[in-house]
């Protein structure tokens, strides 16, 4: 039977998406929003969505017809030559972490004077990270270790984004999350009053295949959050795989889907991404997720500070995660090449994903004219 409903979808100025059909499947008995992949913009957590008639909804296949769609063609980045130009016209600051702020463990030159500069500007400063190894109150700790008085409440991680999503679709509370990841995702779970199992405890545990085996699942689970996990091994893709397969209305979310993180200062890392895609591979479904670029917590954000996003400048060092989580939250970027992108993957022909700015790293904020890149 096939329930229509209509979705409103927006994503940025740039585009529009109408949804007219939707596979309904009437025994699930909670609101589970459409999986869509985040990679193109089309994470269900950043977009804003009206439904009508629904009260659950799940499908391994694409449910909608879009209609409509249409993209805008951005100009080339320009070098950051102005930087007292860019600070005046925006009241708010979103910092990426890892590559912007810090590397590994190790404070990027100059973040400290540009960090006073702007607050003394009186420039309001948000921290955002994809990395959901910690929670916010540990996020603090490490700020305040590498000499930066920043506050819990200005540091937004995907592990309370994963919780705040579950809180902002009233996820039942008899309902439990499994969670693929670290720390960081079961004490915000734990802080918004979910029921979790699975985690650092699970990375332990192996399978004893013998025939005839078969592995057991919480059938109470509700929802699996993913993210980036030290742990990882086969007993959580298989446990993670029974509850999005055989739990009815089973929530698929992600933390965010980053291909490396910066473990150290020497190298890259694989990160989150990598998890998260063993679990699409088993699942053949793709997540909802909740860290960049969907905008689930830039519009978090704008309701909780009142801000414009207009009056709000994202500064990353990745394109397909910070300057895409800016763009589509309509916010002004500067792309910083103190981490993961070089110069020449920013100006490469095959990259479409171009800031509004670019410039060495933000302590260039502290010339009135920044660094000639």
């Amino acid at each position: 039977m096939v329930t229509k409903a209509v979705v409103s979808v927006s994503v940025a100025a740039s585009i529009t998406i109408t949804s007219s059909k939707l596979l309904i499947n009437p025994a699930h008995r909670f609101l589970c929003l459409k999986r869509l992949s985040s990679f193109n913009s089309f994470s269900a957590s950043s977009l804003a969505i009206k439904w009508r008639g629904i009260s659950s909804c799940s499908s391994n296949k694409s449910g909608t017809a879009m209609e409509g769609f249409t993209t805008r063609t951005r100009a080339s980045a320009q070098p950051l030559e102005n930087a007292d130009e860019l600070i005046s016209s925006v009241e708010t600051f979103i910092f990426d972490c890892d590559g912007v702020i810090w590397k590994g463990d190790k404070l990027i030159d100059g973040v400290p004077e540009t960090l006073d500069m702007l607050r003394s500007k009186g420039k309001r400063l948000v921290f955002v990270t994809n990395n959901s190894t910690k929670s916010r109150k540990q996020y603090g700790k490490k700020f305040e270790t590498l000499g930066l008085n920043v506050g819990e409440e200005e540091i937004f991680a995907s592990s309370f984004a994963a919780a705040a999503y579950l809180k902002s679709i009233d996820f039942p509370k008899d309902k439990k999350v499994y969670v693929i990841g670290e720390d960081g995702i079961l004490k915000e779970l734990e802080l918004a009053g979910f029921q979790y199992l699975g985690g650092p405890e699970d990375g332990g545990k192996k399978i004893e295949l013998k025939p005839g085996f078969l592995m057991e699942h919480d059938e109470e689970v509700g929802a699996v959050v993913v993210g980036f996990d030290r742990y990882f091994n086969y007993y959580k893709v298989q446990y993670g795989t029974l509850c999005i397969r055989e739990n009815p209305g089973c929530l698929f979310i992600a933390t965010n889907r980053d291909a490396v993180t910066h473990l150290t200062d020497a190298q890259e890392w694989a990160g989150g991404g990598s998890m998260v895609g063993a679990i699409c591979g088993s699942t053949q479904r793709e997540p909802l997720v909740v860290g960049k670029p969907s905008t689930f917590m830039m519009d978090y954000l704008a309701d909780k500070f009142g801000i414009l996003k207009s009056q709000i400048c994202m500064v990353g060092d990745r394109l397909d995660t910070d300057i895409l989580f800016g763009q589509n939250g309509g916010c002004k970027t500067l792309l910083v090449l103190s981490g993961v992108t070089t110069l020449s993957m920013l100006q490469s022909p095959s990259n479409s994903i171009q800031p509004d700015f670019y410039t060495n790293k933000i302590s260039d904020f502290l010339a009135p004219k920044a660094a000639t890149v």
